[in-house]
């Protein structure tokens, strides 16, 4: 593994460490291409901002940060800035403007809620019995795959379904299918290892393997020390192993224009 797209750093409110720290972490791990996905800022129509994102007013600090030990740490390891973002349908147009106008090399995609967020969006994380609401979670990943602006969906299987197998089977399918249509990969998530998280979701991932989706790891890094990460490394192997995934390596950078 010599490329992570999924780091995050402070500002996020969730996370700990320097950039600096991130990355002489990655270097030393033999990380050849790394990327920072801090969590996109966003004001919602009241005015409001998530707090689990980056705030408005600390995007110019994350670039001009970012760039400085980019170009410092050029010779060592290629440095992208860019945003985890979700599609949520009223807002998508105006978060990608944002991305763009600030300056973000890519998007990955992390569907955290569904409903919008924000008033009254679920948490994609949570125990879900809802048929209904797995769906709404499927249909905005479809469309996000479809928008061709994401590099990957990270941890795909975040919605925790257990109601019925051939309900989360069916819809899951959708995701695995757009995805190998689309030529986006699916990330196994780190975090989820080594949080011991409802995800990765092995029959998430059987069905990956049998549709023949573009695979990708992401360490998700929320501290410096997870920006290598070796120990959940063991177990992703695995599931690509026993799977038969399509692992690639090195994913295709989708440019923002």
């Amino acid at each position: 593994m010599n490329t992570n797209l999924h780091t995050h750093t402070f500002r996020c409110g969730h996370a700990s460490g320097t950039e600096r720290e991130y990355i002489e972490t990655a270097i030393s791990g033999g990380i050849k291409v790394m990327g920072f996905s801090e969590h996109i800022p966003f004001a919602f129509p009241d005015g409001s901002e998530s707090g689990y994102r980056m705030k408005i007013k600390d995007v110019p600090d994350y670039f001009e940060t970012l760039t400085k030990l980019k170009n410092e740490y050029k010779e060592k390891i290629d440095i992208k800035i860019g945003f985890e973002m979700e599609y949520y349908p009223i807002y998508f147009d105006k978060m990608l403007a944002n991305a763009k106008s600030w300056g973000a090399e890519y998007l990955i995609l992390g569907q955290h809620f569904i409903g919008n967020e924000h008033p009254g969006g679920t948490y994609s994380g949570g125990d879900h019995p809802s048929s209904d609401q797995l769906t709404e979670y499927v249909d905005c990943v479809v469309e996000a795959i479809k928008s061709g602006v994401f590099t990957y969906v990270a941890h795909p299987d975040l919605f925790d379904y257990s109601a019925d197998d051939h309900v989360y089977i069916s819809q899951m399918r959708r995701i695995c299918q757009a995805s190998k249509e689309h030529g986006v990969p699916l990330e196994i998530n780190f975090l989820g290892i080594r949080g011991k998280r409802n995800y990765p979701k092995e029959l998430f991932w059987t069905i990956a393997g049998e549709v023949g989706s573009p695979v990708v790891y992401g360490y998700d890094a929320h501290s410096a020390v997870d920006a290598y990460d070796p120990s959940s490394l063991i177990y992703a192997e695995k599931l690509v192993k026993e799977n038969n995934l399509q692992l690639i390596h090195q994913p295709t950078i989708c440019v923002l224009k």
